[in-house]
């Protein structure tokens, strides 16, 4: 075991030698590790994760980032008490894990491991057997055609829900008025591996209609209720490992004390990894793009690197058409953010400076929780593109097949905020430097130290093979 004491007025002490590359850093504060209940979900990911090194901070988090940067890992852990896992703490990570090197982009596959003890966040940690994402139950609408089955309920329509069995086809029928029980019954009997929200929220409960009178989900003290419009309210109970994507959602990614809604549905619904805003929402980029990733590329990405492949998009789009704030740091729910207007590139696909803001206001506020390394990935299906990476000696080939016509770089729901034309991002499992075109140079894609990114081609022409090849030196 490696562990990187880190201080004030210490720069490092250290203990074995941590200046060679790590696969998983474990990062946490001191006084979480000085605490018995915390040392043992600290040890199980240990145990789990084979060569981890820990770092560990005393006042703030952001004084590990020397230490990251020298280990640069393909994962970092943030260990953190719910008292510590604020929306501060979500910001400052988003911020810490783009400054390992010198590009704009997040330089880690990141995860905030927190839960509504230490007993709730040890069995997050001891979550080992990956997650195949089979069945999943929506309180909005989403792309039900490319999931194996599942079940979801309009926030916009009364009465309208879309259900698909194995080995068929989504199928309209008419739901009840009132859903809560409907929904909670897809988390429990339902056993639902994902569960996807949007609608009003706040920090203790989840408005389920959106345009019409619903009931609520409620949290108190690492539990979770269901109101309904009439009746008694029940509690919702499981302890069936899922993941949960509150893509719009306001705040219900803010643990802000013991009742919070996401320390609610990591305790007492199952949750392992937990996709959410810790403010209002209103632009949507940074949480609804994750279903164009996780679920309209069914098999892809697993959840951690489809978060991530959205939130690189979203960096690329600051960085190409509003370069001059791209890097500048905010507090998050920040009133005061510029709204510069887009250079000529951004102007021609009809963004502004209101976007501007927009992706400034995401940047920073959308929380991963959970083990990154956690794989919960939905089973293999045909896509909209195909991609794949070649790679011979020092030369990486990667090529993007086009395999819906017309159709195939466009988007494939468009329910929510700021949906579709998501550029092609590829995840390398390693990383490169010294990255020199060969081919493509047309497309403009960029080739970071442990993705490609390529901007969304838009529109698919026959007569032309979409090809990018590079040269690059593999960091061992």
């Amino acid at each position: 075991m490696k562990i990187i004491l880190l201080s004030a007025c210490l720069t490092c002490c250290l203990f074995g030698n941590w200046s060679e590359a790590a696969d998983y850093s474990i990062v946490v504060s001191k006084d979480t590790k000085n605490q018995p209940e915390w040392q043992l979900v600290l040890d199980a990911l240990m145990e789990r994760h084979d060569g981890a090194v820990v770092v560990v901070w005393e006042n703030d988090v952001t004084e590990t980032l020397a230490a990251l940067s020298e280990l640069h890992p393909r994962y970092t852990c943030f260990l953190a008490r719910p008292e510590e896992a604020g929306r501060s703490f979500v910001a400052a990570v988003h911020q810490l894990t783009r400054k390992y090197d010198t590009d704009p982009y997040a330089d880690t596959l990141w995860g905030i491991l927190t839960g509504y003890d230490a007993a709730n966040a040890l069995a997050i940690a001891e979550t080992e057997k990956p997650l195949q994402v089979k069945k999943v139950a929506s309180g909005t609408e989403l792309a039900l055609e490319l999931c194996e089955e599942g079940i979801w309920y309009d926030e916009l329509v009364k009465n309208k829900k879309v259900i698909k069995e194995s080995g068929g086809v989504p199928t309209e029928q008419s739901g009840p008025s009132d859903t809560t029980r409907a929904l909670a019954d897809t988390l429990t009997d339902g056993a639902a591996d994902l569960f996807v929200t949007s609608g009003h929220a706040t920090e203790r409960d989840w408005q389920i209609g959106y345009t019409y009178r619903n009931g609520t989900f409620r949290s108190k003290k690492g539990r979770m209720f269901g109101f309904p419009l009439q009746g008694e309210s029940f509690e919702i109970a499981s302890s069936k490992p899922r993941v949960y994507l509150a893509i719009g959602n306001c705040l219900m990614g803010h643990i802000d004390g013991p009742d919070a809604m996401a320390l609610a549905w990591m305790n007492g619904v199952g949750v392992r990894q937990m996709v959410a805003y810790t403010v209002v929402t209103w632009y949507g980029y940074g949480g609804w793009g994750v279903l164009d990733y996780f679920t309209e590329q069914p098999g892809r990405y697993t959840l951690s690197e489809a978060f991530h492949a959205n939130h690189h998009a979203l960096i690329h789009r600051l960085d190409q058409y509003f370069g001059q704030v791209a890097g500048a740091a905010f507090e998050p729910g920040s009133r005061s953010l510029p709204a510069v207007e887009p250079n000529a590139k951004g102007r021609q696909l009809g963004l502004s400076a209101q976007d501007c803001r927009g992706l400034l206001w995401d940047r920073d506020t959308v929380a991963f929780y959970g083990d990154p390394a956690w794989e919960a990935r939905l089973p293999t299906r045909p896509k909209a593109y195909g991609q794949k990476l070649d790679v011979k000696g020092d030369v990486y080939t990667l090529t993007i097949t086009p395999q819906l016509d017309s159709r195939s770089f466009k988007p494939v729901n468009t329910n929510g905020a700021q949906r579709g034309w998501r550029p092609i991002v590829h995840m390398l499992d390693h990383r490169i430097e010294n990255a020199s075109m060969i081919q493509g140079d047309d497309l403009e894609a960029v080739i970071a130290d442990d993705f490609i990114l390529v901007p969304n081609p838009r529109v698919v022409d026959r007569d032309r093979e979409y090809i990018i090849q590079f040269k690059a030196d593999r960091i061992e």
